[in-house]
């Protein structure tokens, strides 16, 4: 009866150390996932509002497009 006393408290400290590990992983893994999503959301940010407006939208003639359509032909 001892016995079984001793492996229930044993197992029962068994799931308490897995239960802590557990929780801790899951807030190391979602702490670095933020820190890692946070940098380059700024980043982001930033290099949009620097990027400067295209001239003209849409499909565009240029000379790399003329020598496809020339090749293209042959």
């Amino acid at each position: 009866m001892a016995k079984q006393d001793n492996d229930r408290k044993d197992q029962l400290a068994l799931d308490e150390r897995r239960r802590t590990f557990v929780k801790s992983s899951v807030l190391l893994g979602t702490g670095t996932a933020a820190a890692g999503a946070l940098p380059s959301a700024a980043v982001a940010s930033i290099d949009t509002k620097s990027a400067p407006e295209p001239k003209q939208k849409g499909y565009q003639v240029t000379q790399h497009v003329i020598d496809y359509y020339k090749s293209a032909s042959n």
